[in-house]
């Protein structure tokens, strides 16, 4: 069963403001050598990723830019949980983590529940990223769906609900983002 809709074969983007008004970030998502790419800039935190994503919604890879033309953070997952930097070197303690989380974005939110959107409770080990310090950890998020087009999302230290649109992006997120 098919809970969203496929993304436009020609690519898409996805636009929100900070609640304030005052920041901004684009998504945009193509459809490439057989993957999805996606590409945001967040403007609050200043900082832009590029995401590779399997067809089946998996991260396999991402990069971090703050203010260098070469990315700050590269790694990438053998699809088992198993992460590296892009240098080779594995990193262990990052172990088990499928999902990013980088914890000022609602791009966080698109790829569990495009994987998962039929299911009614999700447990997704993210890797939560400090943009700021580049720190990394895995730490559990739970989705639960609330409805059709409404989820829940819950950290540890806060849950937030929200809806999304037919693709699985999410609209407004109270207090946070509106979406455009």
């Amino acid at each position: 069963m098919t809970v969203h809709d496929a993304f436009p074969a020609d690519g898409f983007t996805a636009r929100w403001d900070t609640w304030d008004g005052e920041h901004s970030e684009e998504l945009t998502l193509r459809w490439e050598n057989e993957a999805w790419t996606a590409t945001g800039v967040v403007g609050r935190e200043r900082f832009q990723y590029v995401v590779r994503l399997s067809p089946l919604w998996q991260v396999r890879q991402f990069l971090l830019f703050r203010d260098l033309d070469e990315p700050d953070l590269w790694f990438g997952t053998d699809g088992h949980g198993r992460w590296g930097e892009m240098n080779g070197a594995h990193r262990p303690d990052l172990d088990g983590g499928t999902d990013l989380a980088f914890g000022c974005t609602p791009f966080d939110h698109l790829a569990p529940i495009r994987r998962e959107g039929d299911a009614g409770t999700i447990a997704v080990p993210a890797l939560q990223i400090d943009v700021e310090t580049l720190g990394i950890v895995v730490a559990p998020r739970e989705y639960r769906r609330l409805s059709e087009r409404r989820w829940a999302v819950d950290n540890g230290d806060v849950t937030i609900d929200f809806s999304v649109d037919r693709y699985g992006l999410p609209l407004d997120i109270d207090g946070a983002f509106r979406r455009r």
